[in-house]
């Protein structure tokens, strides 16, 4: 096992070993099984796209939003701050 789905509704997994380039990762989500190419290297414990994720999008991780992709993510890119903006708690908008 090298990644983690925490929901179902997650488009979103977490790594529990750092993945390179190339790697193929499946993941058990629910009763479907997701597959994504890793396209740059996740750190453990990051995040990296299921599918694809448009800009302005909701990112889930745990069944909730955690955050608004602010670009387009594509299946196997490393989500993190340099692409995703939290929502949560902000005051500024």
């Amino acid at each position: 096992m090298r990644a983690i789905v925490m929901n179902p509704a997650d488009n979103v997994c977490t790594v529990v070993e750092a993945v390179e380039p190339g790697v193929t990762v499946t993941v058990d989500s629910g009763a479907e099984k997701l597959t994504a190419t890793v396209v740059e290297k996740i750190p453990f414990g990051h995040k990296f796209a299921l599918r694809a994720i448009k800009r302005g999008e909701a990112v889930t991780k745990y069944g909730e939003t955690i955050g608004l992709a602010t670009r387009d993510i594509l299946p196997g890119q490393h989500v993190h701050v340099h692409n995703l903006e939290s929502c949560r708690g902000r005051g500024d908008k």
